[in-house]
């Protein structure tokens, strides 16, 4: 969500330039500041910077980002394995040379989960082994697992949009002649005949990145003390929750996507923690992402508002209806600037609002009045211990609650 000044926005952000009534006032009775959530060497990814907002240190807990996921998808991984991410990407077609062509999108047109499992079944079935395996899941992210593999360097496909990819092919033979062939069972396939034909990417070749060994994250409530559950439709997010011991909610129609059922993450939210006995709840919007990804300044701000109208206001509502006292956070994991369409490592504003607290401000929850507080973390894991801070006086007779929306 966070970004820079953009100028078809008069020099705002889409954070400032969105309409957010709900935050806004929210603003008003909370501590606004910024939070460092990539530590200084480490890649800016929604890897590492979530571990950092889960309260995880991802200098001692990073094992890489493929691992997390595969954890969620259920893959059976080894001391041995290596997991690597597998996208489904849309590279050109008109280059004859593999090596000459451009990477045009990194999530080809946001391709659904069942499109793409129908896409890796074919690339499955001409290329898995006993040493190579695909896991399915969820719309363009997928898994590559390898036998007694290594971890090597691999590039992300956000990061070199709009480049020839040849300088960015894994140096390791068989994973490159890998996602050669994979062009050439996908660029043909029926399906993306069909979707060239609807006006959609085609899904056209499978991009490896993100490996990394086996994940050890501590308890997040042997931690915390408290109960946490997981809203995302996103499989790294709900990997993590997994490593954690922390549950993982299922929302129908939750896709990370620009249309994703947002409202559905909040009623998810205020159940687990209004009826079903946690504590905490982290509710994960990937479309600010996605669309900062994409480069549309227009749905980078219509995806805020969506989270602002559709996420923080039906939480905020549904724990003041129950009559539950509460700590909501608000932050991004990392900005994904239009300019830039990928992640930076800037500090990030975060917005944290106690319903017992009735202290007036003049701000606004945006990058600028953030940078203006003067309120810096500089370690970024070390925000979840001021959001968890206990506090006694004045509590009721229910117990307090929090909830953490990551955007």
């Amino acid at each position: 969500m966070a970004d820079e000044p953009v100028q078809e926005l008069g020099g705002r952000t889409p954070l400032a330039a969105a309409e957010t009534p709900h935050m806004d006032r929210l603003s008003k009775y909370s501590r606004i500041g910024m939070v460092q959530t990539i530590p200084e060497g480490m890649k800016p990814g929604s890897d590492t910077a979530n571990l950092s907002v889960l309260g995880y240190d991802p200098v001692k807990y990073y094992s890489g980002r493929s691992p997390l996921e595969a954890l969620s998808i259920g893959v059976p991984m080894r001391d041995t394995d290596i997991a690597i991410r597998c996208n489904i990407v849309t590279l050109s077609e008109e280059e004859d040379a593999f090596e000459e062509k451009v990477i045009l999108d990194h999530s080809a047109s946001e391709i659904s989960t069942e499109d793409c499992e129908v896409l890796l079944a074919e690339v499955a079935r001409q290329l898995e082994d006993e040493i190579y395996q695909f896991y399915v899941g969820t719309s363009y992210r997928h898994c590559l697992i390898w036998n007694g593999g290594r971890v090597v360097g691999l590039t992300a496909p956000h990061d070199v949009l709009g480049q020839t990819i040849g300088q960015y092919l894994p140096e390791d033979e068989s994973l490159r002649e890998m996602m050669r062939r994979s062009y050439d069972i996908l660029a043909g396939h029926p399906m993306n005949r069909e979707r060239k034909r609807q006006g959609l990417n085609p899904a056209n070749c499978c991009w490896f990145w993100g490996a990394g060994t086996r994940p050890a994250l501590d308890s997040f409530q042997g931690k915390t003390g408290k109960k946490g559950i997981m809203v995302s439709a996103v499989d790294l997010l709900k990997g993590i929750a997994v490593g954690a011991g922390m549950a993982v909610a299922r929302v129908e129609g939750a896709t990370g996507g620009l249309h994703t059922n947002y409202l559905g993450k909040a009623k998810a939210a205020v159940r687990a923690l209004t009826e079903e006995g946690y504590d905490f709840a982290y509710i994960h919007v990937e479309a600010p992402d996605e669309m900062g990804h994409q480069g549309s300044v227009a749905k980078k701000v219509e995806a805020i508002e969506h989270l602002d109208r559709e996420v923080i206001g039906p939480v905020v509502e549904g724990l003041e209806t129950a009559g539950e006292e509460f700590r909501l956070l608000v932050l991004p994991d990392h900005p994904t600037p239009v300019r830039v369409r990928t992640h930076t490592s800037d500090s990030v504003p975060f917005l944290l609002y106690d319903s017992r607290i009735k202290e007036e401000h003049t701000w606004v929850y945006n990058e600028e009045e953030g940078r203006r507080s003067r309120f810096f973390v500089d370690r970024g894991y070390e925000l979840m211990d001021l959001f968890l801070q206990t506090q006694t006086e004045g509590c009721g007779r229910k117990r307090e609650q929090e909830a953490s929306v990551e955007v």
